[in-house]
């Protein structure tokens, strides 16, 4: 198999047949993925689908049986070393020690590194300024907050100025203020350049971070794109009416049934804002729903459509529902719109 590209795609990630087994288990079976420079990725998938797999061997912690991967121009088999100098890592759980401050953290790994040890120190109090620990620099690691170790462990990860971030299901088990001061990090990082890989089982998160998606379940890349493309290969939108006077809702309904517009699946009606929700698979559809209502002469409090949710999506390709942050639920439809 010849080389890849990447300089000429744009890629700072570039994988092509990538698979992997653990014993009789495929945990990869022919995965193919590229992540643009200075991008978010977000990789989907139920447990078992074959994301943290993808990430350590993008990572180098693991081997692949078959296939290719590339990260910012090294080859992940071929060039561990060279590779391990320009990528970050941050797992599910943080990886520092404990029993040393935040301090003494970020210098260890500064100087693992090989960074001289003026140029460690200073890097450490840039970060820790960067993520807000100062204060807590001195301090044992045993006797931060969740949210304090996570961010320690980004700034970990940051130690050597990496061009590529891995992160895998960074904000698992953490509450909504923690989860939302990493995602404002992420989003810096991103602003400065750097490339970013995200594993995730949360719909919101995706939503919040990435400009593209690629959605894996048992080990197979099942579809990719943007947010919005993969909304619209689910397909249809869901018209919202609402009239301004919530006793025409039902009636309203039962006369657009009785039109026989074609292809019109069932219209709801949602009992307590007396909204009619009809799902429209085509712009003839819409067209023809908004004109007969029109044509009724049912004074209107206002019309949208909504698209899928990425949770509705990720339910649609992979049979399975996608997992919720606790204390939240999952990522709205997006709404256009309509004239009336």
């Amino acid at each position: 198999m010849t080389g890849i590209d990447m300089k000429a795609r744009g890629a700072a990630v570039a994988v092509r047949g990538l698979v992997k087994h653990f014993g009789e288990t495929r945990a990869l079976d022919g995965v193919d993925l590229e992540v643009r420079e200075g991008t978010v990725m977000g990789v989907l998938g139920p447990n078992g689908a074959g994301k943290t797999t993808l990430v350590r061997i993008l990572s180098t912690l693991l081997k692949p049986d078959a296939g290719q991967a590339h990260v910012a121009g090294y080859d992940a088999v071929r060039q561990p070393r060279q590779l391990r100098r320009v990528i970050g890592l941050t797992g599910q759980y943080a990886s520092v020690d404990e029993k040393l401050s935040g301090w003494e953290n970020l210098y260890l790994i500064g100087r693992l590194l090989d960074l001289p040890r003026k140029e460690a120190r200073a890097r450490g109090d840039e970060l820790l300024e960067r993520f807000s620990l100062t204060e807590a620099a001195r301090r044992p690691v045993q006797t931060y907050s969740g949210g304090m170790r996570r961010r320690l462990d980004l700034a970990a990860s940051m130690i050597g100025r990496p061009v590529v971030l891995f992160l895998d299901e960074p904000t698992t088990g953490l509450d909504p203020r923690t989860r939302n001061e990493v995602w404002d990090e992420v989003r810096r990082m991103v602003g400065d350049g750097v490339t970013v890989l995200l594993t995730t089982q949360y719909m919101e998160e995706a939503e919040q971070l990435a400009s593209e998606l690629t959605v894996v379940d048992r080990g197979r890349v099942i579809a990719g794109g943007r947010i919005e493309e993969l909304k619209a290969k689910v397909g249809g939108r869901t018209l919202r009416v609402r009239p301004a006077d919530p006793l025409q809702a039902r009636p309203l309904a039962s006369w657009l049934d009785e039109l026989g517009i074609t292809g019109l699946a069932t219209i709801t009606v949602e009992a307590d804002s007396g909204t009619l929700l009809v799902p429209v698979l085509s712009d003839e559809q819409l067209t023809a729903v908004v004109g007969a209502v029109t044509a009724r002469g049912v004074t209107l409090a206002s019309v949208s459509t909504e698209l899928p949710s990425l949770d509705e999506v990720f339910l649609s390709l992979t049979g399975h529902r996608a997992s919720a942050p606790r204390g939240t639920a999952s990522a709205p439809g997006i709404r256009e719109e309509v004239a009336a």
